[in-house]
């Protein structure tokens, strides 16, 4: 009956699962070789891993033994397998082994066993939280299938999060709340989070270079909980100022994120330059050409908060912060991963529906995050495409074919609901990621949540 019962589990998770579809692109091979080649050590991952059992199950620190393995022991993807210890019947030895080809794979690994092996539940405090009581004492863990678990990754990224998320969720956790999210992250087999975290600090040191003031940028920053929107041409200044003790600390903040992110074998996300620029742009640099966006949700129309401010892209100076905050990103992390989440007109109408426009402002934001860094790809929200009819075939054509193929990602927004890649001819040929669901992820949740579901499964 049990076994009955597991095999239905998985058959459902697979349905599920399944569903989720990532564009695979030839013109990503190559990037996916670069994170391959810049990954953290094994004995980084295998450490990281065995952090994350001291955390979750100290009493069975010695029961799992985690190994990194190559991809050649997958067929060429990504996979975790759980085997039996050999030495499992002795006092004091390790009952389980879990292989996989990043921490990451260990991590689910390690979940799927105490998923369906043990009982367990993992999830979030309010969904129920982690429940481990099912879970036998150390010497007594159930035995996997003489042959082992093998489970192969359907598709290369379990992206997670929304823009919004850093408002709507991450506006208050400390490194102790973020080291539990990490946690779950690797425990769910998600891989591709963004990182937006204390983007303000490096803003803040990019926009000085320039000559803005301190004044200048308290107009322009959100207030914590209302950053995503500030961030993305919404609306400037509703929430703020922000302290500088509190954009120093999210600078320290981010550094941990990133750090353990890396350590687990992720591809964290981070931003990049829109166009969003301060009103006293205007004062800065007379000659600049900008460009000022209506009214957002904002109180009243009240220009105090609303109607944001769009350098043009065919001004010089787009380019040259768009180099300056990604190479500012990099100086400050000591590294990247590449990708780089920017979303052009999120909720905003683009002041002119000119495909040769809207083709020359994608063309100048992939040119800034290119100019600082070589590899660059571009992870974009497909949200506008869902939420304004502006967005017509020429304009979206335009946005999309403004960079070259391969080196932008689209994130297929609301896709169990109004899947744009069936109206749009797969976007045209640009690679994405079917994406669910929408409401969750405003909060905590995106596409990813079932990523332990099976590709093949040996019992």
């Amino acid at each position: 009956m049990a076994k009955a019962w597991l095999l239905l589990s998985l058959f459902f998770f697979f349905i599920i699962f399944s569903a989720a579809k990532e564009f695979q692109s030839p013109d990503l091979s190559c990037l996916y070789e670069t994170h391959e080649r810049e990954r953290s050590p094994a004995s980084v991952q295998e450490t990281a891993v065995h952090g994350l059992l001291m955390r979750l199950l100290p009493s069975h620190a010695s029961s799992f033994q985690f190994r990194i393995i190559s991809k050649e022991k997958c067929n060429g993807k990504l996979c975790f397998i759980i085997r039996n210890h050999p030495s499992s019947n002795q006092d004091a030895s390790s009952e389980i082994i879990i292989e996989g080809v990043t921490g990451v794979e260990i991590s689910a690994g390690l979940h799927w066993y105490l998923k369906y092996f043990c009982s367990a539940h993992i999830s979030w405090e309010k969904t129920g939280g982690v429940q481990l009581d099912t879970v036998p004492k150390p010497g007594s863990l159930p035995p996997v299938p003489h042959d082992g678990i093998f489970v192969q990754r359907p598709v290369q990224w379990s992206y997670y999060q929304n823009a919004v998320t850093s408002s709507y969720s991450f506006a208050w956790w400390d490194w102790k709340r973020w080291e539990k999210e990490i946690d779950w992250m690797a425990l769910q087999g998600i891989n591709l989070p963004l990182a937006f975290t204390g983007q303000e600090a490096i803003w803040q040191k990019v926009f000085q270079r320039f000559n803005f003031s301190t004044s200048d940028l308290d107009d322009f920053f959100g207030g914590p909980a209302f950053l995503a929107w500030s961030r993305m041409n919404n609306l400037h200044g509703w929430g703020g100022p922000l302290p500088q003790t509190w954009l120093n600390n999210q600078l320290v903040l981010q550094k941990k994120i990133l750090a353990r992110m890396y350590y687990f074998g992720m591809t964290p996300v981070l931003p990049a330059f829109s166009g969003n620029v301060p009103a006293a742009i205007k004062s800065r640099f007379p000659n600049a050409r900008v460009t000022q966006l209506g009214n957002w949700f904002s109180v009243n129309s009240n220009p105090r908060w609303c109607c944001t401010y769009l350098l043009d892209p065919t001004d010089p100076l787009f380019v040259v912060i768009g180099k300056s905050f990604i190479e500012q990103q990099i100086k400050e992390y000591g590294r990247s991963s590449h990708i780089y989440n920017c979303d052009t007109f999120d909720e905003n109408t683009p002041p002119s529906d000119n495909p040769q426009y809207i083709s020359s402002l994608g063309a100048a934001i992939y040119k800034g995050m290119q100019s600082g860094d070589s590899a660059a790809v571009w992870l974009m929200q497909g949200w506008l495409f869902s939420y304004d009819p502006f967005w017509q075939p020429p304009q979206m054509k335009a946005l999309l074919h403004s960079v070259p193929i391969g080196r932008m990602v689209v994130l297929d927004l609301y896709a169990e609901v109004k899947p744009i890649w069936a109206t749009s001819n797969h976007f045209y040929g640009v690679p994405y990621i079917w994406k669910v669901p929408i409401i969750p992820s405003f909060f905590v949740l995106s596409f990813g949540l079932k990523s332990l579901a099976p590709l093949n499964y040996r019992i």
